[in-house]
């Protein structure tokens, strides 16, 4: 049994270090008078299990529990291939060498990064606890708007 979780823990540890560069949190000032939600979901091209679950389930919880949000770009997605040249700056403002997972949190123009990465990896294959974790995540921002 401790054999089982030893490897568990090992190999979660392994996807992150292999799928994720080093991200820290930074603010920047855009436009003052925008306020939104930027949900960035940074990858490389080739991509494990993982990560795909991690956009699909970034994706279903925005479509289903935010649509008017997304409607009026209260809330945006991306998903950003850090392999392509065109990318290469916003990757390096959020330090996303590979995948990594973005709430950019804009109050008055005022950017916050919250790296969600080890949230997204330690629940990206559980659908259900992944949303419901992202979804709230993302209610608690939308109050502080």
């Amino acid at each position: 049994m401790k054999t089982i979780k030893f490897i568990t823990v090992l190999a979660i540890g392994l996807m992150l270090t292999a799928c994720n560069g080093q991200n820290k949190s930074k603010d920047s000032s855009p436009d003052q008078s925008i306020s939104k939600i930027e949900v960035l979901d940074f990858h490389a091209t080739h991509r494990c299990m993982t990560c795909n679950a991690i956009e699909a389930n970034t994706k279903y919880t925005l479509n289903t529990y935010f649509p008017k949000e997304l409607k009026a770009n209260k809330i945006t997605f991306q998903a950003i291939n850090v392999d392509k040249e065109e990318n290469q700056k916003i990757a390096e403002k959020f330090e996303a060498a590979g995948t990594s997972l973005f709430l950019n949190v804009i109050k008055n123009g005022k950017e916050t990064k919250i790296d969600l990465t080890d949230f997204a990896f330690m629940n990206g294959l559980d659908q259900e606890a992944f949303s419901k974790e992202l979804k709230e995540k993302i209610n608690s921002e939308l109050k502080m708007l």
